[in-house]
């Protein structure tokens, strides 16, 4: 046994680590991954095969926005579609995946009104009209009649970044559990900092409303698998959509929360609603039951319904949910049983999950028996392989793999219970490799380890790099100058309406990995993908001293690629693919930022939102590439550029010059280098309050590059201040009041 020691001692500590991952003490990304992976796996494996007809999803689908018109639709066209659904319909409940925040001024009654008190004031006639006239032309109060007296929940959202003020728009409806009537201490729901809610007017009409953002619970890998019941705003809790839909549908007009334990309670146990029980847990979340991929409730298009060309026996005393799958809407979510799945659905699952009382849950006491179990099963590993020859080891290591396995799924299928998997198969898996290659796992543990934490940043060369010295490197927060760059596809919005679901995720796709790539090959750091936008930074985790110099080589190449990129989206149909790209340099602070739901390897600071806001202005200027004056300081040595301006972006006070890179010096042809000192010349006319010998200047410019929007910019300013001469302080300084 003596001989063992190390290895007994390094197998159990290969078990204290999943023990401490089990308690909380650490956390380990790849295991919450997997642990992630195999719950999706289980989703997959157990669809319900039929569609629940009990719930309806009334779609705002791309059929109904090419024959109703763009989103939002008038009230009055809501309000005539809720008169169908309850009076010619029956249905029994009416939920808005969607949010009623601003006054509908469709009708025109504002510009009435105004004829009214101003040109036609004395018009008895015009007068008498109008009030005829104005409460047929209110279309919000239209609309808040038709909500009145009927069991309809209307949606908003809470926003929960602390740096908000807090406050919000429109009017919450009242909560369902009011400060005072439970405990704070055991639970630990999601805290709105602000909110976005429906007019007063259509609120107070309203039964209730219910929140439809799940984004506090969403795993870190941005998959929907939980959802929040009730949040906390001010102290008070209030319900989701689904839950108010279900409350609506049961009939129930309060729900309960029911702790484990009795006087002192040790942890939330579920949500009641009258005799329906729903799993929570200490977020006052539930897990979605997803019946299936989309189409596991039938979906109605707008347009149908207000053609009444629906079978009356599909909508009657149904629950309905007002929701969108048109792509230009954005409201697609990643889940475990669809990449793209629209958001509507989610809420539908969890209602038919209520109302049948088939949500599975992970109570409190599974995280003792996962430690159990892994306890018992290391040690079995652990002293059992010692003596197991190879043939013994690999019978040993599938009998307690198949084990594991089946009792999961028993419980998982019998019982609703959500088990631990993924820790107890690794585990067992790890004890098996390590004790059949003693010592391998541990001594490449530093590179898996370092690859773990920054392999889904930097390229594979950098990790390699940093492999060497693995100590050197983590994701803990510091301040240091590094570049930072943002690219967006330009008219993205107008794109994505014009494919499906599917080409959108292929375009995307295609378009996001050779960007990636140059990215990568210059030395870059992927920071996140925004939709259609890419930001990534140089000079972390790896310093760079030629940062700023790899990031603009990355930028020119991410736009020469563009020709090659586009000539194979022309042939797959697909539309051409435009971008801009800001960079800026300056101290940010970089690190493992976000909460302890959802962390990301990220820069923060003033820096990074210059080098936001000089992308947005690449369509101001007509230009592809906008560095800032702090980037250009590192490469005056290797690059011509051409001044654009000197501003003053949204959220800064100090002004800030810009500039277009050209080219590489001795790469620039010489009449553009010529072209370019007049072009200098014409702007210190202009900063010198020069007009006419500057505009002189510009139009002369303008004829030679007619295309130009810059030289056209300058023209429209100076036709400007010729009129209306700028303060007498001005420093030729534009400031942008957008972002």
């Amino acid at each position: 046994m003596r001989r063992h020691l190390i290895r007994i001692l390094l197998s159990l500590s290969l078990l204290i680590v999943f023990v401490l991952h089990s308690t909380s003490v650490i956390h380990i990304e790849l295991l919450q991954r997997l642990e992630n992976y195999t719950y999706d796996i289980r989703v997959r494996l157990t669809p319900l095969e039929d569609v629940d007809k009990r719930i309806v999803i009334l779609d705002i689908d791309e059929h109904s926005l090419l024959h109703e018109g763009q989103w939002p639709w008038s009230r009055n066209k809501l309000a005539h579609m809720i008169d169908l659904l309850f009076d010619h319909y029956e249905i029994d409940v009416l939920g808005f995946d969607m949010v009623f925040a601003e006054t509908d001024n469709s009708s025109g009654l504002p510009q009435l009104e105004q004829l009214a008190q101003k040109q036609l004031l004395h018009n008895s006639d015009y007068q008498q009209q109008l009030q005829l006239l104005r409460s047929e032309l209110d279309y919000d109060q239209r609309f808040a009649e038709s909500l009145a007296n009927r069991r309809i929940v209307l949606g908003y959202y809470f926003d929960h970044d602390q740096r908000r003020e807090k406050g919000g728009i429109g009017l919450l409806p009242t909560p369902i559990l009011t400060s005072g009537s439970f405990n704070p201490e055991h639970i630990n729901a999601a805290k709105a900092q602000a909110y976005t809610a429906n007019l007063t007017g259509l609120q107070s009409a309203a039964l209730t409303a219910g929140f439809f953002n799940a984004s506090p619970l969403v795993d870190r890998d941005g998959v929907f698998r939980r959802i929040s019941l009730l949040q906390n705003y001010d102290g008070n809790l209030y319900e989701s959509l689904s839950l108010a839909v279900a409350r609506l549908a049961l009939r129930e007009t309060s729900v309960k929360l029911k702790y484990e334990g009795e006087s002192h309670a040790l942890s939330l146990e579920s949500i009641l609603l009258g005799r329906h029980r729903i799993p929570a847990d200490f977020n006052l979340g539930t897990l979605i039951p997803y019946r299936g991929k989309q189409g596991s409730f039938p979906y109605v298009s707008a347009t149908e319904l207000l053609k009444q060309t629906v079978p009356k026996e599909l909508m009657q005393d149904a629950i309905v949910l007002l929701g969108t799958t048109a792509p230009g809407l954005m409201d697609l979510r990643t889940t475990p049983v669809q990449d793209l799945y629209p958001g509507v659905e989610t809420h539908a699952n969890l209602i038919s999950g209520i109302l049948d009382n088939r949500i599975k849950e992970r109570p409190a006491y599974t995280i003792g028996l996962e430690l159990v179990l892994l306890i018992t099963l290391g040690l079995i590993m652990t002293f059992l392989l010692l003596k197991c020859s190879p043939i013994a080891a690999i019978f040993l290591y599938i009998g307690g793999m198949l084990i594991c396995i089946g009792s999961n799924l028993y419980a998982w299928h019998y019982l609703n219970l959500v088990l631990p998997l993924a820790s107890l198969l690794l585990m067992i898996t790890l004890q098996f490799i390590f004790n059949m290659s003693y010592g391998y796992l541990i001594e490449s543990r530093g590179k898996r380890l370092l690859a773990g934490l920054f392999g889904q940043y930097v390229p594979p060369e950098l990790v390699a790099e940093m492999a060497d010295k693995p100590d050197e490197y983590s994701l803990t927060g510091e301040s240091r100058e590094m570049t930072v760059l943002f690219s967006d596809v330009r008219g993205f919005t107008n794109m994505s309406e014009g494919l499906d679901p599917k080409q959108l995720t292929q375009l995307m796709n295609a378009f996001l990995t050779p960007m990636t790539s140059i990215i990568h090959q210059h030395r870059g750091t992927i920071d996140k993908y925004m939709g259609d936008a890419i930001m990534s930074f140089w000079g972390a985790p790896l310093p760079d001293a030629n940062q700023a110099e790899n990031a603009l080589d990355a930028a020119i190449a991410m736009i020469d690629h563009l020709d090659d990129l586009n000539d194979e989206f022309a042939q797959k149909g697909w539309p051409a693919i435009d971008i801009g790209v800001g960079l800026n340099t300056g101290v940010m602070t970089v690190g493992n930022m976000g909460s302890k739901f959802r962390k990301a390897y990220t820069v923060m600071g003033d820096s990074v939102n210059l080098g936001s806001r000089l992308e947005g202005l690449t369509k101001e200027y007509g230009v592809k590439i906008i560095v800032s004056e702090f980037t250009k300081q590192h490469l005056d040595s290797a690059f011509h550029f051409r001044e654009l301006d000197r501003v003053k972006v949204k959220g800064k006070d100090q002004s800030v010059a810009i500039f277009e890179p050209l080219g590489r010096l001795g790469q620039v042809a010489e009449s553009e280098l010529e072209q370019l000192l007049r072009y200098h010349e014409a702007l210190q006319l202009y900063r010198d309050r020069q007009w006419d010998q500057a505009t002189l200047a510009f139009e002369a410019l303008n004829q030679s590059q007619p295309e130009s929007l810059l030289f056209q910019l300058y023209l429209q300013r100076l036709e400007q201040f010729i009129e209306h001469p700028p303060e007498s302080d001005w420093d030729g300084t534009f400031t942008f009041l957008t972002k």
